[in-house]
């Protein structure tokens, strides 16, 4: 039980002297960042999804774009 109750005194003291948090404005910048990032990746992949088609099954109106160009050229 005394390993337990040390283990806890010292995640306890690491937390709150050795790690270093970030300010309020590194938080902010970092969280604007994230935001930026997932919104370009969503833009790519919502591309991705319209040009090859992925929504919906071999049966799906919509085939993508290529589909699209391939049934207008065949």
């Amino acid at each position: 039980m005394a390993g337990i109750k040390t283990f806890i005194e010292e995640s306890y003291n690491e937390l709150l002297y050795k790690v270093t948090w970030p300010t309020w404005a590194e938080l902010q910048e970092s969280t604007v960042l994230v935001f930026i990032t997932m919104f370009i990746l969503t833009v790519i992949i919502y591309c991705m999804d319209f040009i090859f088609g992925v929504q919906g099954g071999p049966d799906s109106f919509w085939r993508g774009a290529l589909g699209w160009l391939y049934q207008l050229l065949t």
